[in-house]
């Protein structure tokens, strides 16, 4: 086992002008399991292919421990690497599969059998050792290559995106086995993906890239809390947060006839680049639906309304008594002039209702309208 540390690492491919990953800087502690997640193309496989020796880099350095492994070959950085394709042999039994790697390091053969065994027992996979690749189902061969990786007793796991095959059940029940894996294990692991709900839930921390360049390194917690800036925030939290960019007026931000109170030391903190505005968040938990008329309540528009059961959220878009250019200063995971409300699941609204809400007092997250930076006050 070991730390990992991208220091500046960079890479461009050939014929592009802007880096792929673009002076990463990232500390990865011993035994740790870190999620690196963002939209497509933000460079989180290529970070992850990097530190696998299958990329080159070309600024920066790599370190597996003390030991700079940034030109060393793939084979030789002791590391093991599930993919999204579980990339089984199909004539091979599940036992010649998971001890391949072993054979061809020429290690004995009871060895081999042994650490498969040891494997299979971890990964519920005993009774499947004899049986091929096709005899099993999606979530058994995803364990069978999660084994594979586990034989080889490497330093680092890597991890790119090895749920995305699976359906949704599935998904779950796997992304919990392999959470509780790892921490029984104690591997340092690296785990990319692009859904921030496997992110919250598995990582120890989460690293956030947009476009090549790291936004936010923290405990789900504090992406859910204090997201550094709009990008974060929006992509952290499943509903998305709500964002709108308002105009200051005698310490409010101005939503047509609705006012939300900002705190002077945010206002202070603006600078020229800001024109005046701010942006605020607020999660569909943080709004809470009040009477028509309550002052400063912002009406919405039902549009759908998800029930899960246990939870409700309207998605609606701001009433036109505000305006269509009031209206497209809001924007959520819905789209623009969309809002989304949690709301009591036994008192759920109806399709074409309006309902009024109100963001709930210290609840609401500010950035510069500007930068999109968050505002710490």
């Amino acid at each position: 086992m070991a730390t990992v540390t991208y220091d500046n690492a960079t890479r461009l491919y050939p014929g592009t002008e802007r880096p792929a990953v673009d002076s990463l800087n990232l500390h990865i502690e011993d035994g740790e399991f870190l999620v690196l997640v963002g939209p497509s193309g933000c460079g989180k496989s290529t970070s992850l292919r990097m530190l696998a020796g299958l990329e080159d880099v070309n600024a920066g350095r790599i370190l597996i421990g003390d030991r700079d492994v940034t030109d060393v070959q793939p084979k030789d950085r002791d590391i093991a690497m599930v993919f999204q394709n579980y990339a089984l042999y199909p004539h091979m039994t599940v036992a010649d599969n998971m001890g391949f790697a072993l054979k061809i390091a020429g290690k004995p053969k009871a060895e081999i059998r042994t650490r498969v065994e040891e494997a299979a027992k971890i990964l519920d996979l005993s009774e499947y050792l004899d049986r091929k690749p096709k005899a099993l189902s999606g979530g058994q061969r995803q364990r069978v290559a999660m084994g594979r990786a586990i034989v080889r007793q490497p330093q680092v796991f890597l991890m790119d995106e090895p749920l995305s095959n699976l359906d949704a059940k599935l998904r779950v029940q796997t992304r919990t086995q392999i959470a509780s894996l790892q921490r029984r294990l104690g591997v340092t692991t690296v785990y990319v993906t692009h859904d921030q709900t496997e992110a919250l839930t598995m990582g120890d921390r989460i690293a956030v890239l947009k476009d090549g360049l790291l936004q936010q390194v923290g405990t789900p917690r504090d992406m859910y809390d204090t997201p550094a800036n709009v990008f974060v925030a929006g992509f952290i939290g499943s509903p998305a947060m709500n964002l709108g960019t308002f105009t200051l007026a005698d310490g409010y931000a101005q939503l047509g006839s609705t006012k939300v109170a900002v705190p002077r030391a945010a206002i202070s903190a603006l600078g020229a680049d800001d024109k005046n505005s701010i942006t605020i968040g607020f999660r569909p938990e943080a709004l809470d639906v009040v009477d028509a008329g309550s002052p400063d309540s912002i009406p919405v528009l039902v549009n759908i309304v998800e029930e899960l059961g246990s939870d409700a959220f309207v998605y609606g878009e701001l009433s036109d008594e505000l305006g269509k250019a009031v209206a497209a200063q809001v924007h959520s995971g819905a789209g623009d002039g969309q809002v989304i409300v949690r709301v009591d699941p036994r008192q759920v609204p109806a399709k074409g209702e309006k309902i009024h809400v109100k963001i709930r007092t210290g609840e609401q997250h500010l950035f510069h309208a500007g930068s999109g930076e968050r505002i710490n006050a």
